[in-house]
């Protein structure tokens, strides 16, 4: 099993969190800021150079202003498609 920080689903859990993120008319700077991290942290979770654990995927989810269960309802959809 290769390792899930590069697989299909994971590109495409960090697709739908930057989509969200954009959606919510967030930059990275401002989500950053409502994280309390630096704008760089952000940058590196959205292009996978850093995993996200379960619980700062919720963290983000709950900065961007998505309930945790819609954001994984979601992601089950597009990676059921």
């Amino acid at each position: 099993m290769e390792k899930s920080i590069y697989s299909n689903d994971y590109q495409t859990f960090l697709n739908l969190l930057r989509q969200v993120r954009k959606e919510a008319g967030l930059t990275q700077e401002e989500l950053s800021s409502l994280l309390k991290q630096t704008q760089s942290f952000v940058s590196k979770c959205e292009r996978g150079e850093r995993r996200l654990d379960l619980i700062e995927a919720r963290h983000f989810c709950q900065a961007i202003g998505i309930p945790f269960p819609e954001f994984i309802k979601r992601l089950e959809l597009q990676l059921n498609s």
